[in-house]
């Protein structure tokens, strides 16, 4: 298959640091993931050519180990990505979130966008937290039995097969609507631009909802392109 054919999702998931150029082009990696590059680049208006000559360019030589993702074990990917990512949103959330109300109040009247963005993200926030705490109580763990019945020779749980046939839909199309939000948030936000007239916390507000987005990106990527579909064939779901 050549990279043309190739989605932008299976480009990043066999070598992450694609996902810099898909970054620089405006070319969503994780929720859109699944758009083949020709199509991409048609969408966006970019030479094809060019693009898989810049890919090349970048992901010359070996990935190193800390970022070959999907040759991890699935275990390991999932504490990762708990340890990693889930920890970011426990960690940031609260504070993104006052912050984001503090500059709606302040500085609504002459920056309007500020409000819809604190509306925006206490909405997000609050819908990230339930979805994480979904994946660590009920779909890692049957992710993580199957993965062991599968090694050691065995079948699989139904429940745990059912389980996450029934969670991998639920959460891509929460991973969806997450992206939208964050996507709407960078566009209100004028791609996270200062305005010359605002005070320090609203460009630390900036800053944070910027890397907010980053590790979002990265977190989501890791479950949609490669987590998931791990599951999928751990499953030997259609």
């Amino acid at each position: 298959m050549t990279e043309s054919k190739r989605t932008i999702g299976e480009i990043v998931a066999k070598d992450y640091r694609a996902a810099k150029v898909f970054e620089n082009h405006g070319i969503d990696f994780c929720c859109g993931g699944n758009v083949e590059l020709s199509v991409a680049c048609t969408e966006k208006g970019l030479d094809l050519a060019a693009m898989e000559q810049e890919l090349e360019a970048l992901i010359r030589g070996p990935v190193e180990k800390s970022q070959n993702y999907s040759s991890w074990e699935l275990p390991f990917l999932i504490d990762y990505i708990i340890n990693v990512h889930h920890a970011f949103i426990k960690d940031n959330t609260a504070q993104i979130t006052a912050y984001a109300r503090k500059i709606a109040e302040v500085h609504g009247a002459h920056h309007p966008e500020v409000i819809e963005i604190a509306s925006l993200f206490d909405t997000m926030a609050k819908d990230l937290m339930a979805h994480i705490k979904e994946e660590e109580e009920a779909f890692f763990p049957a992710v993580k039995r199957a993965d062991s019945e599968r090694k050691a020779g065995g079948t699989p749980a139904a429940k745990d097969i059912e389980m996450i046939r029934h969670s991998l839909s639920k959460l891509a199309a929460e991973h969806e609507e997450v992206g939208d939000a964050i996507h709407k948030i960078r566009s209100l936000a004028n791609g996270y631009a200062i305005p010359d007239d605002v005070c320090n916390t609203f460009m630390v507000t900036y800053q944070k909802l910027k890397e907010f987005e980053d590790d979002l990106h990265k977190h989501v990527h890791l479950e949609n392109n490669i987590l998931f579909q791990k599951a999928v064939q751990l499953g030997k779901l259609p």
